[in-house]
């Protein structure tokens, strides 16, 4: 891992399947019928901590230990729809072994789809998730 520095930024996108949710829903137990009966579009609600898992994905990748995640979920996620998540280093405090950040996380929903056409959401380019991340990055050795 290089060295980490204010400003910069990560991203990173996914679009959620039925497979996705299902196999979500199996894993967490939160079978709740918005996550497992489709909706009249024939989507799934995605669950927030599976939508949560886009700035856990660039955090592995960075090689970061989380110390605190604070996360709202401020629109729903269905299944189909590509978002977009977008990690920036707020603050970076270098010691003599690590990196103490601040990270703030940003996820917001495309303008398309799994199938790569224009999604008719009224809600696209809106934010879905928005958050801050504290912890460290060890140095290498």
């Amino acid at each position: 891992m290089s060295r980490p520095v204010e400003g910069e930024t990560h991203t990173f996108e996914r679009t959620f399947t039925t497979d996705d949710v299902e196999r979500f829903a199996e894993l967490s137990r939160d079978r709740q019928p918005i996550h497992t009966e489709p909706d009249e579009d024939g989507r799934l609600m995605v669950h927030g901590l599976l939508t949560a898992t886009l700035p856990t994905k660039i955090g592995g990748d960075l090689e970061v230990l989380a110390r605190s995640m604070d996360l709202e979920f401020r629109r729903p996620v269905y299944t189909g729809q590509r978002i977009t998540c977008t990690w920036t280093f707020e603050s970076v405090d270098e010691r003599d072994d690590r990196y103490v950040i601040d990270v703030e996380v940003t996820c917001e929903r495309d303008g398309a789809g799994e199938d790569g056409n224009e999604s008719r959401d009224e809600d696209d380019g809106e934010t879905v998730l928005a958050g801050s991340v504290e912890g460290i990055i060890w140095k290498d050795e």
